[in-house]
């Protein structure tokens, strides 16, 4: 890579980046305008982007779950399932509150882009029967399905990495070294997360008088889902790829819906498809540049004396940074950051690890463009002709997003630092 590479990056970055943001440009030309610039600048070659930068295994994933949530919401499950909540719940900001917090539940054991694809279809029903705006619905339900992502340790690829690099076990996100561990204030974190989220709930008071309805649904799109995570769960230990995993099961959910087979690849999101792909190329040439480096040097070298200081101003600058930057490549370099910064300041590096992995998985939530499962949230509110704005999403990520993390920095700085 060429020595001023961090000079021609980082305006190509905030360019792709602020554009994104606006929305005014298609997303798929935002991404793929810049990943060409880069290449046909020299700053990385079209061999990385393939065979390094696109983590293929993530969009086989994609692919594959929403070929299965195509099926799913065909099958009539959803409605059955909106109906059964909304037979028992009376009220509407109840009904949402109950299916985000299962959205959330899901993702601790499932990935968040297939439990967005699960819950989708269901939140829409309820929707319409509710005559309801659908964007408060998919946003919340996006973002809570994306806030639990160090609640256990197969929730999300950042979990699996600490986990690798630093010996946690699954039972350590709970009780470690005599404290609470991750999860348990990941947890903490969620539930006061979604007591803002009724807050902001709280006009949506509509009586639901829902009768019951018997709605004769196909169980096989179910099925498939649960087998498709389950498999996807213990992908690792019997050598099979996840790409394989969502290859397989978006073939099969093809195979169930044949009649329809035509439409599904036809209505497919490709335009968020080709955008996530593109980014990994682009974010990838930001951290081989040296930029993330640069950042990483300037942190060790800070020189912050208080620790709670310390642990406060990584939180919150990995929520500022986790909107951008993928959280893989984040995460991976911040622990070596974080083990120097506690052994210079004669501290553990528990707390700043911790603190970084929740900050970087809420903090994802307060722009559109912040994870897949984002992404994926607003292209699908786009099909519905729902306009997306960028500032009306932030009136409901950035909140949950500051309650999950400033909850889960007192009780960092209560339980590991005092």
């Amino acid at each position: 890579m060429p020595i001023d590479a961090k000079i021609i990056v980082l305006p190509i970055f905030i360019a792709c980046y602020a554009l994104a943001i606006s929305r005014k440009v298609k997303l798929a030309y935002v991404s793929t305008g810049a990943l060409t610039a880069l290449i046909l600048l020299g700053i990385i070659s079209w061999q990385e982007v393939v065979f390094q930068a696109i983590q293929w295994d993530v969009l086989a994933v994609i692919w594959g779950f929403m070929m299965v949530s195509f099926v799913f919401s065909e099958s009539k499950m959803p409605e059955l399932i909106a109906n059964k909540i909304l037979t028992r719940i009376k009220t509407e900001k109840y009904a949402l509150l109950a299916l985000c917090a299962l959205s959330a539940f899901l993702s601790a054991f499932m990935a968040n882009v297939a439990v967005l694809f699960l819950m989708a279809p269901i939140a829409m029903q309820m929707a319409r029967k509710l005559g309801s705006p659908l964007f408060r619905y998919i946003v919340s339900v996006g973002v809570c399905a994306n806030m639990v992502t160090t609640t256990t340790i197969i929730a999300d690829p950042p979990a699996l990495i600490l986990a690798s690099q630093t010996g946690l076990k699954p039972l350590d996100f709970y009780w470690f070294q005599d404290k609470l561990g991750l999860g348990s204030i990941t947890i903490v974190g969620v539930a006061a997360a979604l007591l803002v989220l009724l807050f902001l709930l709280r006009d949506m008071n509509k009586k639901i008088e829902v009768a019951p309805e018997a709605i004769i649904a196909s169980k096989l799109p179910t099925l498939l889902f649960v087998v498709g995570i389950a498999v996807l769960a213990i992908a690792p230990q019997i050598g099979v790829t996840p790409g394989l995993v969502g290859i397989s099961v978006g073939l099969v959910a093809l195979l169930i819906g044949r009649k329809r087979r035509k439409q599904m690849l036809y209505e497919f999101d490709w335009n968020s498809f080709v955008f996530l792909a593109c980014m990994f190329g682009v974010i990838y040439t930001v951290t081989a540049s040296g930029l993330l480096t640069m950042f990483a040097q300037t942190a060790v070298n800070s020189g912050i004396p208080d620790m709670a200081i310390l642990l406060t101003s990584i939180m919150w600058l990995s929520v500022g940074l986790s909107t951008f930057i993928d959280p893989n490549a984040y995460t991976i370099l911040m622990i070596p950051i974080c083990q120097q910064l506690a052994k210079l300041a004669n501290i553990s590096a528990w707390p700043l690890l911790f603190g970084t992995l929740i900050a970087t998985g809420s903090g994802a939530n307060i722009l559109p463009m912040g994870a897949a499962t984002n992404v994926f949230a607003c292209g699908l509110l786009e099909k519905q002709n729902c306009l997306v704005s960028t500032k009306e999403y932030m009136k409901i990520g950035l909140p949950l997003s500051v309650a999950a993390v400033a909850t889960s920095n007192i009780i960092l700085w209560l339980v590991w630092l005092r």
